[in-house]
Protein backbone atom coordinates (compact mmCIF):
# COMPACT_ATOMS: atom_id res chain seq x y z
CA UNK A 1 0.00 0.00 0.00
CA UNK A 2 1.26 3.40 -0.91
CA UNK A 3 1.04 4.83 3.12
CA UNK A 4 3.47 7.93 2.14
CA UNK A 5 0.49 8.86 -1.22
CA UNK A 6 -2.27 7.95 2.11
CA UNK A 7 -0.12 10.65 3.76
CA UNK A 8 -0.12 13.25 1.18
CA UNK A 9 -3.80 13.13 0.52
CA UNK A 10 -4.73 13.69 3.76
CA UNK A 11 -2.13 16.22 4.87
CA UNK A 12 -3.39 17.99 1.20
CA UNK A 13 -7.47 18.10 2.30
CA UNK A 14 -6.04 19.80 5.60
CA UNK A 15 -4.47 22.43 3.80
CA UNK A 16 -0.58 21.77 4.21
CA UNK A 17 2.12 22.63 1.74
CA UNK A 18 3.11 20.02 -0.06
CA UNK A 19 6.89 20.48 0.69
CA UNK A 20 6.30 19.95 4.12
CA UNK A 21 4.84 16.99 3.84
CA UNK A 22 7.73 15.41 1.62
CA UNK A 23 9.98 16.82 4.22
CA UNK A 24 8.15 15.20 7.60
CA UNK A 25 7.27 12.12 5.08
CA UNK A 26 11.38 11.86 5.02
CA UNK A 27 11.04 10.91 8.89
CA UNK A 28 7.98 8.89 9.18
CA UNK A 29 8.20 5.32 9.51
CA UNK A 30 5.50 2.18 10.03
CA UNK A 31 6.11 -0.71 12.63
CA UNK A 32 3.96 -3.58 12.52
CA UNK A 33 2.61 -3.95 16.17
CA UNK A 34 2.09 -7.80 16.67
CA UNK A 35 -0.09 -8.43 19.65
CA UNK A 36 -2.58 -11.23 20.77
CA UNK A 37 -6.33 -11.21 21.34
CA UNK A 38 -7.88 -11.09 17.75
CA UNK A 39 -8.11 -8.57 14.84
CA UNK A 40 -8.29 -10.88 11.69
CA UNK A 41 -6.31 -13.70 10.30
CA UNK A 42 -2.84 -14.52 12.34
CA UNK A 43 0.29 -13.37 11.24
CA UNK A 44 2.52 -15.37 13.06
CA UNK A 45 3.34 -17.50 16.39
CA UNK A 46 4.82 -16.61 19.80
CA UNK A 47 6.14 -19.55 21.44
CA UNK A 48 5.84 -23.23 21.76
CA UNK A 49 7.73 -25.15 19.23
CA UNK A 50 8.72 -24.13 15.77
CA UNK A 51 7.98 -25.25 12.44
CA UNK A 52 11.70 -26.04 10.41
CA UNK A 53 12.40 -27.23 7.47
CA UNK A 54 12.40 -30.94 7.48
CA UNK A 55 15.95 -32.86 8.37
CA UNK A 56 16.81 -28.91 9.96
CA UNK A 57 18.44 -28.87 13.23
CA UNK A 58 17.62 -26.57 15.93
CA UNK A 59 19.53 -23.62 16.42
CA UNK A 60 22.13 -23.77 18.14
CA UNK A 61 25.54 -21.89 20.34
CA UNK A 62 27.75 -24.63 20.89
CA UNK A 63 25.84 -27.27 21.94
CA UNK A 64 23.25 -25.13 23.53
CA UNK A 65 20.16 -24.72 21.81
CA UNK A 66 18.61 -21.27 21.33
CA UNK A 67 15.02 -20.68 22.91
CA UNK A 68 12.29 -19.94 20.09
CA UNK A 69 10.74 -16.65 20.67
CA UNK A 70 8.39 -16.27 17.68
CA UNK A 71 7.60 -16.18 14.28
CA UNK A 72 5.55 -14.67 11.33
CA UNK A 73 3.97 -15.00 7.78
CA UNK A 74 5.88 -12.46 5.67
CA UNK A 75 2.73 -13.31 3.09
CA UNK A 76 0.09 -12.21 5.74
CA UNK A 77 1.87 -9.05 7.43
CA UNK A 78 1.23 -5.51 5.98
CA UNK A 79 3.13 -4.44 3.17
CA UNK A 80 5.19 -1.01 3.96
CA UNK A 81 6.89 1.25 2.04
CA UNK A 82 10.30 1.15 2.13
CA UNK A 83 10.78 -1.75 4.48
CA UNK A 84 12.33 -4.47 2.39
CA UNK A 85 10.84 -7.75 4.17
CA UNK A 86 10.75 -10.85 2.13
CA UNK A 87 7.49 -10.81 0.52
CA UNK A 88 6.34 -14.53 0.86
CA UNK A 89 7.98 -17.16 3.13
CA UNK A 90 8.39 -16.57 6.63
CA UNK A 91 10.69 -15.32 9.97
CA UNK A 92 11.63 -17.55 12.92
CA UNK A 93 13.04 -15.69 15.86
CA UNK A 94 15.53 -17.20 18.36
CA UNK A 95 17.49 -15.70 21.28
CA UNK A 96 19.17 -16.63 24.15
CA UNK A 97 18.60 -13.53 25.73
CA UNK A 98 21.00 -13.72 28.89
CA UNK A 99 23.72 -14.80 27.17
CA UNK A 100 23.30 -12.34 24.45
CA UNK A 101 22.88 -9.47 26.92
CA UNK A 102 26.19 -10.51 28.20
CA UNK A 103 28.18 -10.47 25.00
CA UNK A 104 27.12 -6.47 25.29
CA UNK A 105 26.22 -6.04 21.71
CA UNK A 106 29.79 -7.07 20.69
CA UNK A 107 29.09 -8.52 17.46
CA UNK A 108 29.19 -11.69 19.08
CA UNK A 109 25.89 -13.18 17.13
CA UNK A 110 26.05 -16.64 18.09
CA UNK A 111 23.19 -15.90 20.46
CA UNK A 112 20.88 -14.84 18.08
CA UNK A 113 19.24 -16.27 15.19
CA UNK A 114 16.90 -15.53 12.45
CA UNK A 115 16.24 -18.10 9.91
CA UNK A 116 14.16 -17.30 6.77
CA UNK A 117 12.02 -20.27 5.52
CA UNK A 118 10.81 -19.86 1.69
CA UNK A 119 7.94 -20.25 1.06
CA UNK A 120 7.64 -23.47 -1.08
CA UNK A 121 9.57 -25.39 2.10
CA UNK A 122 8.65 -28.42 3.44
CA UNK A 123 8.52 -28.19 6.82
CA UNK A 124 7.77 -30.17 10.38
CA UNK A 125 6.92 -29.25 13.86
CA UNK A 126 10.47 -29.12 15.54
CA UNK A 127 11.21 -31.99 18.14
CA UNK A 128 11.19 -30.07 21.23
CA UNK A 129 14.94 -29.90 23.48
CA UNK A 130 15.33 -32.17 26.37
CA UNK A 131 15.41 -28.87 28.80
CA UNK A 132 13.05 -28.36 31.58
CA UNK A 133 10.82 -24.98 31.10
CA UNK A 134 12.24 -24.33 27.34
CA UNK A 135 9.44 -24.05 25.44
CA UNK A 136 7.21 -20.95 26.43
CA UNK A 137 3.28 -20.83 25.70
CA UNK A 138 2.11 -20.61 22.75
CA UNK A 139 0.14 -18.13 21.27
CA UNK A 140 -1.09 -16.48 17.75
CA UNK A 141 -0.62 -12.98 17.20
CA UNK A 142 -2.32 -10.35 14.78
CA UNK A 143 -0.53 -7.20 12.98
CA UNK A 144 -1.67 -3.42 12.84
CA UNK A 145 0.52 -0.81 11.55
CA UNK A 146 1.66 2.24 14.26
CA UNK A 147 3.18 5.24 12.98
CA UNK A 148 6.86 6.19 14.43
CA UNK A 149 9.33 9.11 14.36
CA UNK A 150 12.80 9.96 15.52
CA UNK A 151 12.58 10.99 19.21
CA UNK A 152 13.65 14.18 18.40
CA UNK A 153 10.91 14.26 16.20
CA UNK A 154 8.23 12.83 18.49
CA UNK A 155 9.12 15.31 21.62
CA UNK A 156 6.09 17.51 22.02
CA UNK A 157 7.24 19.74 24.68
CA UNK A 158 10.01 22.14 26.26
CA UNK A 159 10.80 19.60 28.83
CA UNK A 160 10.80 16.78 26.71
CA UNK A 161 13.35 18.43 24.80
CA UNK A 162 15.17 18.86 27.68
CA UNK A 163 16.14 15.00 27.59
CA UNK A 164 17.93 15.24 24.64
CA UNK A 165 21.16 15.65 23.56
CA UNK A 166 22.43 19.36 22.15
CA UNK A 167 22.53 18.22 18.43
CA UNK A 168 19.09 16.18 18.70
CA UNK A 169 17.67 19.57 20.31
CA UNK A 170 19.23 21.33 16.98
CA UNK A 171 17.95 19.00 14.80
CA UNK A 172 14.18 19.64 16.72
CA UNK A 173 14.51 23.53 16.19
CA UNK A 174 15.49 23.25 12.47
CA UNK A 175 12.46 21.04 12.11
CA UNK A 176 10.16 23.10 13.69
CA UNK A 177 11.34 26.22 11.71
CA UNK A 178 11.13 24.70 8.37
CA UNK A 179 7.84 22.68 9.03
CA UNK A 180 5.10 25.12 10.52
CA UNK A 181 2.25 22.43 10.27
CA UNK A 182 4.72 19.94 12.21
CA UNK A 183 2.03 19.01 15.18
CA UNK A 184 -0.66 18.88 12.37
CA UNK A 185 1.42 16.33 10.52
CA UNK A 186 1.73 14.69 13.76
CA UNK A 187 -1.49 14.22 14.97
CA UNK A 188 -2.25 13.47 11.59
CA UNK A 189 -0.03 10.53 11.65
CA UNK A 190 -1.28 9.27 14.35
CA UNK A 191 -4.94 9.41 13.34
CA UNK A 192 -4.49 7.36 10.06
CA UNK A 193 -2.35 4.66 12.52
CA UNK A 194 -3.37 4.93 15.70
CA UNK A 195 -1.18 3.54 18.27
CA UNK A 196 -1.60 0.32 19.69
CA UNK A 197 -2.80 0.61 23.54
CA UNK A 198 -1.11 -2.08 26.11
CA UNK A 199 2.49 -4.16 25.61
CA UNK A 200 2.34 -5.23 22.24
CA UNK A 201 4.41 -9.00 21.60
CA UNK A 202 6.54 -7.46 19.37
CA UNK A 203 7.54 -4.68 16.72
CA UNK A 204 8.49 -5.32 13.20
CA UNK A 205 10.19 -2.82 11.20
CA UNK A 206 10.26 1.00 12.51
CA UNK A 207 13.17 2.59 14.61
CA UNK A 208 16.06 0.77 15.80
CA UNK A 209 15.90 1.28 19.81
CA UNK A 210 17.87 4.82 20.74
CA UNK A 211 20.58 2.78 22.78
CA UNK A 212 21.29 -0.15 20.12
CA UNK A 213 22.15 2.71 17.69
CA UNK A 214 24.18 3.72 19.83
CA UNK A 215 25.93 0.82 20.73
CA UNK A 216 26.49 0.35 17.07
CA UNK A 217 27.51 4.32 16.48
CA UNK A 218 30.22 3.83 19.39
CA UNK A 219 31.59 0.60 17.69
CA UNK A 220 32.07 2.20 14.19
CA UNK A 221 33.58 5.18 15.30
CA UNK A 222 35.75 3.22 18.09
CA UNK A 223 37.09 1.51 14.62
CA UNK A 224 37.55 3.62 12.52
CA UNK A 225 39.93 5.55 15.34
CA UNK A 226 41.20 2.04 15.70
CA UNK A 227 42.19 1.64 11.95
CA UNK A 228 43.24 5.25 12.11
CA UNK A 229 40.91 6.66 9.73
CA UNK A 230 39.95 9.35 12.33
CA UNK A 231 40.78 11.31 15.74
CA UNK A 232 38.31 11.68 17.87
CA UNK A 233 39.11 14.08 20.82
CA UNK A 234 38.05 12.61 24.46
CA UNK A 235 36.04 15.81 24.91
CA UNK A 236 34.16 15.85 21.40
CA UNK A 237 33.51 12.19 21.57
CA UNK A 238 29.95 12.72 22.31
CA UNK A 239 29.24 14.89 20.12
CA UNK A 240 30.40 12.87 17.73
CA UNK A 241 28.45 9.78 18.95
CA UNK A 242 25.16 11.27 18.42
CA UNK A 243 26.29 13.06 14.76
CA UNK A 244 27.41 8.92 13.97
CA UNK A 245 24.25 7.84 15.32
CA UNK A 246 21.74 10.12 13.11
CA UNK A 247 23.87 9.35 10.36
CA UNK A 248 23.08 5.75 10.85
CA UNK A 249 19.46 5.86 12.22
CA UNK A 250 18.73 6.19 7.90
CA UNK A 251 20.39 3.17 7.58
CA UNK A 252 19.62 0.75 9.93
CA UNK A 253 15.82 -0.70 10.57
CA UNK A 254 14.72 -2.40 13.32
CA UNK A 255 13.97 -5.78 12.52
CA UNK A 256 12.40 -6.95 16.05
CA UNK A 257 12.09 -5.79 18.95
CA UNK A 258 10.12 -7.62 21.59
CA UNK A 259 10.30 -7.70 25.78
CA UNK A 260 11.04 -11.15 26.70
CA UNK A 261 8.89 -13.37 29.40
CA UNK A 262 10.69 -13.37 32.16
CA UNK A 263 10.35 -9.12 32.10
CA UNK A 264 13.46 -8.17 32.90
CA UNK A 265 14.88 -7.95 29.05
CA UNK A 266 14.49 -6.72 26.17
CA UNK A 267 15.35 -8.12 22.76
CA UNK A 268 16.35 -6.51 19.68
CA UNK A 269 17.00 -7.27 15.87
CA UNK A 270 18.06 -4.69 14.01
CA UNK A 271 19.63 -4.80 10.08
CA UNK A 272 20.69 -2.29 7.27
CA UNK A 273 18.33 -1.52 4.84
CA UNK A 274 20.77 -2.56 2.11
CA UNK A 275 21.13 -5.96 3.43
CA UNK A 276 17.23 -6.71 4.21
CA UNK A 277 16.69 -5.60 0.90
CA UNK A 278 19.33 -7.79 -0.42
CA UNK A 279 17.93 -11.08 1.88
CA UNK A 280 21.49 -10.73 4.01
CA UNK A 281 19.56 -11.60 7.38
CA UNK A 282 22.83 -13.56 8.35
CA UNK A 283 23.90 -9.47 9.00
CA UNK A 284 21.43 -8.75 11.34
CA UNK A 285 22.17 -7.89 14.95
CA UNK A 286 21.11 -8.63 18.13
CA UNK A 287 21.24 -6.27 21.11
CA UNK A 288 19.58 -7.79 24.53
CA UNK A 289 18.88 -5.06 27.11
CA UNK A 290 17.39 -4.84 30.87
CA UNK A 291 13.81 -3.61 30.79
CA UNK A 292 13.10 -0.50 31.94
Amino acid sequence: MDHQGQLRRAAIELGIPDDEIGRFAEHLRLAIRLGGGSGGAPVGQFGGLPRLPVGTDWPTAGASPLPFVFSVDCAALPRVDGFGLPADGSLRFFLAHEEDHLAGGAGDRKYARVLYVPADTATEVAEEPSILNFVGEQYDVFATLSAELPPWIATHDDEDEDDLSPFQQQLAHDLKRDLPHLEELRALADDLWPPVEGLASADIGGYADDEVIRSIAEQALAGREKAGQIVVPVAQWYSQVEKEKHRLTSEWVSLARFPLPDGFYYGSFVIRHDHLAAGRLDETLSVTEFSE
